[in-house]
């Protein structure tokens, strides 16, 4: 295996204490990485290597690796009297350098220029950067020209981490390995799609965040809508990262611009979230009592191409709601004519992203005894009874694509800026509303969203 070293900026911060190390530890321990990967840690946080050490191996539980590496620099990362120090230590470590940035999206510009002024990305150097990648098309657009003074595209590597997770990963397998899926999956046999992804939590220490960014910027723009992508892209020529890619920009570019009175914003109240009382989101801590941001979102897309005119997306994520899921739900067309008495119904295949990992089919059957009396029911595929192991942790896959130089589960930069433009004017034209619509933790989001499907004859399923 190639050397690696992995330099994380942020790494103090949340993401790296309860994801990034676990998963680096994972995979050194799996053979995964190499097991002399060295990591750095950069954070304004003043501290030694050796209080470093224990601060990551009291983020993973146990012990860090023994055959692997750990130092640590102070500083702030858009200072540049940082970069001497990091400089020095790299110029020893052979290898690939990884940069993971988990850092806020205003300091992104800076860390790259300060990379590019010391000459540590293009030469040995990839990047991994978090989302949000900017906060609209102009911001992305000129985020990715920062990006590309210290590394060039085939070096960077957006992240989203819903595309480390098996299930997002099984789509493209399903679709494109099954012959009977094929001919089903376009607008003449299926009435619609619902992609839900529900939060029970609330801000969870991101108020700071999470109150310039919203639902609408938070999870929709990058989770839901490379869902959305991955769903209704076209079979690629070829199974590679261009390839895919490439389709994924075409459906995202499809898009039809949202209506206003195609989306619904919602913030949620107090409530009782698994019977205990939980606050409202203008009473969390960093939060402005009179904020207007949205915890609730729930939009009607169209994709107008060949494949999908004319089939709504329906999409909802929000926060405080009652269960945690995330499930895409293709909705079949309904038989054209009702034998058995009232029991025609829509057959709906689920695909259940978290937390319980599986696909679903939904279909009619007849009941035992007498008489015709027809019922749903579901043929399952479970991965954990399926294949006997429990699937990988979605940062654990991302890492080792990013570090085998594998591009095909990270956005390029077309595919960012393309997921904005079909957002952009429904964030501006939010961002100048007076207010949310309420809704009490614990409910499933404002009765408008319910109105919102209610008025196609449709309704939301269960996730």
């Amino acid at each position: 295996m190639t050397p690696l070293t992995m330099i994380v900026f942020g790494a103090t911060g949340d993401l790296a204490r309860r994801k990034l190390y676990s998963a680096i530890a994972h995979n050194i321990r799996s053979g995964l990485l190499p097991k002399d990967t060295a990591v750095i840690g950069i954070s304004r946080q003043q501290m030694d290597d050796a209080a470093f050490g224990q601060l990551v191996a009291d983020s993973i539980g146990g012990p860090w690796p023994a055959s692997s590496r750990l130092a640590y620099v102070a500083g702030s990362a858009d200072q540049p009297d940082l970069y001497p120090d990091l400089s020095q230590r790299l110029k020893a470590a052979p290898g690939l350098h990884l940069f993971y940035l988990a850092v806020p999206t205003h300091l992104i510009s800076a860390v790259v220029g300060r990379l590019a002024d010391a000459k540590l990305g293009r030469s040995r150097g990839r990047v991994i950067i978090e989302k949000p990648f900017g906060v609209d098309e102009a911001s992305a657009r000129t985020l990715n020209r920062s990006v590309h003074r210290a590394f060039a595209e085939g070096q960077i590597y957006r992240i989203d981490h819903y595309l480390g997770k098996e299930t997002v990963q099984n789509i493209l397998v399903f679709r494109f390995s099954n012959g009977v899926m094929e001919p089903l999956w376009n607008r003449g046999q299926i009435d619609h799609v619902q992609i839900t992804a529900a939060e029970t939590i609330g801000t969870e220490g991101r108020s700071d965040y999470y109150d310039h960014a919203g639902a609408l910027r938070d999870m929709v723009q990058n989770h839901l809508l490379q869902l959305v992508a991955l769903t209704a892209m076209e079979p690629p020529a070829v199974f590679s990262a261009q390839a895919v890619r490439d389709e994924k920009v075409k459906v995202l570019s499809a898009i039809r611009p949202v209506r206003t009175e195609d989306a619904v914003r919602g913030q949620y109240q107090q409530g009782r979230i698994d019977g205990v009382s939980v606050q409202g989101y203008q009473q969390e801590d960093g939060v402005a009592p009179d904020s207007r941001r949205e915890t609730f979102a729930a939009l009607r897309l169209f994709i107008d191409n060949w494949r999908w005119y004319g089939v709504p997306f329906y999409l909802r994520t929000g926060k405080r709601l009652p269960q945690r899921a995330t499930r895409i739900q293709v909705v079949f067309k309904q038989p054209p004519l009702d034998l058995f008495e009232g029991a025609a119904q829509a057959n709906v295949l689920s695909i259940h992203v978290q937390p319980d990992e599986r696909i679903s089919l939904e279909i009619g059957a007849k009941r035992p005894g007498l008489g015709t009396h027809v019922d749903p029911v579901e043929m399952n595929f479970v991965y954990a009874t399926s294949f006997r192991s429990a699937s990988a942790e979605a940062y654990e896959r991302l890492l080792v694509d990013a570090t085998l130089g594998d591009p095909t589960l990270f956005a390029r930069e077309d595919e960012v800026e393309a997921a904005w433009r079909a957002l952009d004017p429904l964030a501006q034209r939010w961002d100048k509303e007076a207010a949310c619509l309420p809704y009490a933790a614990g409910s499933w989001g404002p009765q408008a969203a319910t109105a919102l499907i209610a008025r196609d004859g449709r309704h939301w399923l269960d996730p």
